[in-house]
């Protein structure tokens, strides 16, 4: 462990957002600087818990208190190797991950929880810093061909598991740059996109073909793909998302989260958009309907853009402030969170039900809601839902966000095309290591398991990649 009385004589510390008036005039980094002695100081707030409840709560069974331990002493290369033997990039999920180890922290039963997240970001970047993390080449080809299709965080680290493990990987994407959601779904100001690219050198130093503009089942036949390549592994996520087809859905002005995420960010690298086909914020009075952490992205962004005002909607009741006893330590509980793009200036309102979108000349104008009462749930099911009578409401927009989530993979094209089986949500069905119903064709990441968070598709791809590993040997 760390210091032995650390977690007693230390209060949790974090690094404080830059000023809102500052941070909403550009799309650069969130926080500012910590310093190394004040983040030692954290990580000896790690306690010698007998069993840590941390590596429950992460999908990656990151070894936390060890690296804890490790940057304590400020050894950094021993932090950094035993961070980077279960997740390939840290300063990914360091940065964008909602810390379910946080929530599980032992001293988090009665005081606040170790900064395990900032910590696991900070090993990182001083690995690369202080010139610890190389790039770690085979040292012995097996001969055979892996394609990876999408190079999202899944495709990202199952192709460098399989690079590492002697197979020559082919990583195909199918937009200009390779990086999948975590370049063209996530903010700026969340993950910039040099820290993607910093990884992406070294994982064409370990030997990874990236092939961009590649759209697989279209540039690319199934029957060249499965010629070619001794395996395929599919990893392009879960792209189709939740609409909400109500009255007044076909007017202008109503977009889906995404495609308003995608084109800010493709605007910041200094891609033209067309005229007509801008997605802007700017000068609008804003809806984003959807309270999760697509829907913060949203408003953080059409912040940046200037909007007149942002509102987000939720269908669900507020979450309580506190941990409720039906999510009990360690469970990740259901609490109110508010992200760094709320208190940016946003109105959040729960339980409303969207029932129809107006406007004139064919451009959204307006959406009509509808309070609701939330009852207690029935034997263990879904809580009930009840709209209140004449308590209905309206909200002026001139642009609306739908951020509802996404339901499954794209089907028509590649997968149709592969014939491999779907489960019953509509994603593509594994078995036990990794494959799909078509043999040499294994599934990863958010097209596999669904829509999920960036430390599950890492953790995913991983796996992915020593199934496949495992069945070529």
């Amino acid at each position: 462990m760390a210091k032995v009385t650390g977690f007693m004589e230390i209060e949790r510390e974090t690094p404080q957002p830059r000023p809102v008036a500052e941070r909403v005039t550009d799309w650069g980094e969130l926080y500012q600087p910590f310093s190394l002695d004040r983040l030692c100081h954290q990580a000896a707030r790690c306690m010698d818990c007998g069993i840590p409840f941390c590596h429950s709560g992460c999908h990656l069974n990151n070894l936390i208190p060890i690296w804890n331990d490790w940057v304590y002493r400020q050894r950094w290369q021993q932090a950094s190797d035993a961070l980077h033997r279960t997740n390939n990039f840290p300063e990914f999920t360091g940065r964008v991950c909602p810390a379910p180890c946080e929530t599980s922290c032992v001293l988090g039963l009665n005081r606040e929880a170790v900064t395990i997240r900032y910590i696991e970001k900070t090993i990182a970047d001083e690995g690369f810093k202080r010139g610890l993390i190389r790039p770690q080449p085979a040292l012995k080809q097996s001969g055979k061909r892996v394609a990876v299709i999408g190079s999202g965080p899944a495709g990202m680290a199952a192709s460098q598991q399989l690079a590492r493990a002697g197979h020559s990987v082919v990583l195909f994407e199918k937009q200009e740059r390779a990086g999948g959601l975590l370049r063209y779904g996530i903010p700026n100001f969340k993950l910039e996109k040099w820290i993607i690219d910093r990884r992406l050198e070294q994982l064409q130093a370990e030997g990874v073909s990236i092939q961009t503009g590649v759209h697989v089942g279209v540039d690319l036949s199934v029957a060249q793909l499965t010629t070619e390549f001794d395996a395929v592994l599919l990893a392009g996520g879960s792209e189709h998302p939740r609409d909400l087809p109500i009255p007044g859905r076909e007017l202008a002005g109503i977009h889906f989260a995404m495609d308003f995420l995608v084109q800010q960010n493709r605007r910041l690298e200094g891609a033209t958009i067309a005229v007509d086909q801008q997605i802007q914020a700017t000068g609008k009075r804003v809806v984003v309907i959807g309270g999760g952490d697509t829907g913060a992205d949203c408003v953080g962004t059409a912040v940046r853009q200037q909007a007149l005002h942002v509102t987000q909607i939720e269908l669900l009741p507020r979450p309580p402030k506190e941990r409720p006893l039906e999510t009990p330590w360690p469970m990740w509980p259901n609490t109110l969170r508010t992200s760094t793009s709320h208190e940016e200036g946003c109105r959040r309102i729960w339980s409303v039900l969207t029932k129809q979108f107006e406007g004139v000349d064919g451009h959204v104008t307006a959406i009509l809601c509808a309070e609701l009462a939330w009852g207690e749930p029935e034997e263990g099911g879904p809580m009930q839902m009840r709209e209140l009578a004449n308590n209905h409401f309206v909200l002026e927009a001139d642009l609306v966000l739908l951020a509802m989530g996404f339901v499954h993979p794209i089907h028509h094209g590649l997968l149709n095309d592969l014939g491999v089986a779907l489960d019953d949500r509509g994603n593509v069905r594994t078995n036990d290591h990794s494959m799909t119903s078509r043999s040499g064709v294994f599934a990863a990441g958010d097209m596999a398991i669904g829509q999920s968070l960036v430390l599950k598709a890492i953790a995913s791809g991983r796996q992915a990649a020593a199934d496949i590993d495992q069945w070529l040997r």
